[in-house]
């Protein structure tokens, strides 16, 4: 679909929404791409995953998602070989989700298809265009 065949969006928002699902939907392509089959959703955990391992709890809140629906993606990635679970060692009670090497290999193909789009950004924006869209969404986000 070329850029004339999609809709316009009505506003700032629907634009910012429509452009971080396009985004997301190419990295996940890039990854699937790169041998790595998963799901959008997983991106969830992806994005939230610390290299050390993360308590479900705070993958959940990272995400902004209910304990529940976080741990049905964890188990989907455990099926696929991409985290485990273990026990956290600053609290016994508690389990880290923790990435394997796949999944860490996943992550990597996800950095490399995300370093090409910022070149893609920057060949139609301009250097200056993708700077300057860079500064105002850290304005943005720096109000959250």
């Amino acid at each position: 679909m070329s850029s004339t065949d999609q809709p316009q969006a009505a506003n700032t928002i629907a634009m910012l929404g429509q452009a971080y699902s396009l985004l997301g939907f190419k990295i996940v392509d890039g990854v699937v791409g790169a041998g790595y089959p998963q799901k959008p959703s997983h991106s969830a955990v992806f994005a939230q995953i610390k290299r050390e391992g993360s308590r479900l709890t705070d993958l959940a809140k990272g995400a902004n998602m209910t304990p529940q629906s976080m741990s049905e993606l964890v188990a989907e990635l455990v099926e696929l070989g991409y985290v485990e679970r273990k026990p956290d060692p600053t609290d016994g009670r508690a389990k880290l989700i923790v990435l394997t090497d796949r999944g860490n290999a996943c992550i990597d193909a996800a950095q490399t298809t995300i370093h090409g789009l910022e070149d893609h950004l920057t060949a139609i924006l301009g250097p200056e265009g993708h700077a300057q869209l860079r500064t105002l969404l850290t304005t943005l986000l720096a109000e959250g």
